[in-house]
């Protein structure tokens, strides 16, 4: 292959016996067997076994004994076949190239490694440990599995756009801070004092603006920034596949991320999916799951109750229903929550905005005695009745209610339900691919702190053909339409898009809607105006997380098993130890200076002396 290797290490089979070959890589493991010296040698295609026989060199294996594991080496010698015989069978059929061995005739130690921080062949629970060393990390065979498919999943996406006439083009990473719904990075200018570009939440803009310019059909995988709190499947930088175009509806953006989705599965893990994906409405997804991202693969849907117990005597649920809200409930059937259950869920009822988790169980469902909970003696046999019919209660079952807004009850129900999924392990084991659209989301929200409307995507997005003239009239109210979509994975939200207000009229009456005057809409949204003034085509598009695709593939339970030097849980690079202070010349020569409240500059000083300390 090159003048370092003849092979990499899944390329011998046994047609290769008798051919001098020169291997190199990783020492992955290190066996004695009677004075014969065995080697796992890995590089990232796979592994080879070489063995040393003393008896032929015997210094040569006594080097090989030497070696820790991770050392770099290049080792010569003849291909052989594995022993195999009626007594013993010292093939591996596990392994691409169980069948041959490479008996060394020579070795050149590259580089030696040093003791290992923790063991590759383990698994690590101590995630810090695997950030701050994540260049071996990375070595894993499952880190890199998961690199590879990385690659070959944004190599499906980009042969297939490509195909279908869109052009890969890069926008800036330096911009304007604009308001699209996370916080943005700033950085300084040196050459403007005072003034800081903003790094790109999305390339919204941008991609907007090629439209305008005429490329008809765009994408890029593309960095995006946002400043915001961290999770499992969230980090402070990541990557999309941003695709836009001239001239389409809904049903064009549809089919190329139903084909595109669909070569990627076969392409990167072999797998057919169906095409067309089903739709559902914001409104259905949200009354029926209780979220705008719904799981599907599990029953467990939410009832309307709100006939049963609009004249209740338990006037929790009939006060809801009298101010205009609504109960819903959920069967989990055959669950018998413990106390401590009940409390978690609770807590997740009152976080999603619950004052509290409203629960029966049925544990005889033909004996009123059977029904347990504070407020089956505040509800009457028919309304008994009624539910067992309603939600086609069984004894063994699990009942749980919200009552309030329809929006607000349909979430705090959606989150109880998946914690049940959790403690039922309703999912467990599920390899189901559940893939389809949410459509018609609401294009406008209330803010009730600010006192004032939202976009729920963002401020581009167009309303449906029937609410546009109530835009331009001014007429805003949380009825209104977007002509927005998400497509969905196992209840995930891979991306979402939207056809795009192309119109410099509405896009105005659209700013306007959200409060902004015309000194803000001008200083922040004034060159996108321009341009939608000299012809600007309809369009619009749709963004796919790049990391959350690769992560649901990969089947794993955070990004940062399919990013190759992501953030930790606190937006920190143990490896590199940044974010860390910058030098006073830095500061000075981009007019910054820095002033921390006094009790966190204490608290930063005692965890440094603290740090060198320990270090010392």
């Amino acid at each position: 292959m090159n003048s370092y290797r003849t092979h990499t290490c899944d390329a011998l089979r046994p047609a290769d016996v008798g051919s001098d070959v020169t291997l190199v890589g990783w020492v992955d493991t290190v066996r004695d067997h009677g004075g014969v010296i065995f080697i796992d040698l890995r590089d990232r295609a796979g592994k080879t076994q070489v063995v040393f026989h003393p008896e032929n060199n015997a210094a040569l294996a006594a080097e090989a004994e030497s070696l820790r594991v991770e050392s770099v080496i290049q080792v010569s010698g003849k291909v052989v076949h594995r022993l195999k015989t009626d007594e013993v069978d010292a093939t591996n059929p596990d392994l691409a190239t169980g069948e041959i061995e490479v008996e060394a005739t020579s070795m050149n130690v590259l580089n030696r490694a040093a003791v290992l921080p923790f063991q590759l062949d383990r698994n690590i629970s101590n995630e810090d440990i695997r950030m701050k060393y994540r260049f071996l990390d990375l070595r894993r065979p499952n880190m890199q599995r998961n690199m590879i498919l990385r690659h070959r999943i944004t190599k499906a996406m980009r042969d297939y756009l490509d195909e279908q006439s869109f052009l890969e083009i890069e926008t800036p990473i330096l911009s304007k801070s604009t308001p699209e719904g996370a916080r943005d990075f700033l950085v300084p200018s040196r050459l403007a004092p005072g003034c800081f570009y903003a790094l790109p939440q999305a390339p919204q803009q941008y991609k907007q603006l090629l439209m305008v310019a005429g490329m008809e059909r765009y994408f890029q995988v593309a960095r995006c920034f946002r400043d915001e709190d961290l999770r499992a499947d969230r980090q402070p930088e990541f990557t999309q596949i941003d695709i836009e175009a001239s001239f389409i509806t809904p049903e064009d953006v549809y089919k190329w991320i139903e084909e595109m989705l669909q070569r990627v599965f076969k392409e990167s893990v072999g797998r057919d999916i169906s095409i067309p994906f089903p739709r559902m409405t914001w409104h259905d997804a949200m009354d029926q799951y209780g979220s705008d991202k719904p799981e599907r693969r599990f029953d467990m849907k939410l009832t309307d109750c709100s006939d049963i117990f609009a004249t209740s005597d338990f006037r929790v649920f009939s006060g809801a229903i009298a101010n205009g809200g609504v109960v819903k409930a959920i069967n989990a059937k055959n669950f018998s929550p413990s106390v401590g259950q009940i409390d978690s869920l609770t807590q997740t009822a009152v976080e999603a905005g619950a004052k509290g988790l409203a629960y029966i169980k049925v544990r005889d469902v033909n004996e009123r005695d059977g029904w347990k909970s504070p407020i089956t003696k505040r509800l009457t046999d028919a309304e008994i009745d009624a539910l067992k019919q309603r939600l086609n209660i069984e004894s063994g079952d699990c009942i749980f209610f919200a009552a309030g807004p329809w929006e607000e009850s349909c979430t705090i129900l959606g989150r109880v339900r998946l914690e049940c999924a959790e403690y039922m392990e309703l999912l467990k084991g599920n390899t189901d691919v559940d893939l389809f659209w949410v459509t018609r989301f609401p294009l406008f929200g209330w803010d009730a702190e600010e006192q004032r409307f939202c976009a729920i995507h963002h401020p581009f997005t167009r309303p449906v053909p029937e609410d546009v003239d109530k835009v331009l009239r001014g007429e805003i109210s949380t009825d209104l339409c977007a002509e927005a979509y998400d497509i969905i994975f196992n209840g995930n939200e891979l991306g979402g898009g939207s056809i795009r207000i192309h119109e410099k009229d509405l896009q105005d009456a659209t700013f306007r809607a959200l409060g902004l005057d015309d000194a803000t809409i001008q200083e922040q949204f004034g060159h996108i105006l321009s341009a939608f003034s000299f012809g600007a085509p309809p369009h619009g598009g749709l963004a796919l997380g790049l990391d959350r695709v690769v992560m649901l593939i990969a089947g794993c339970d955070s990004i940062r098993e399919v990013m190759a030097f992501p953030k930790n849980n606190r937006g920190a690079d143990l490896m590199s130890e940044s974010p860390a202070p910058a030098e006073p010349n830095q500061l000075r020569d981009i007019h910054i200076q820095v002033k921390l409240p006094e009790k966190l500059r204490q608290k930063l000083e005692a965890e440094k002396a603290a740090a060198a300390e320990q270090q010392a």
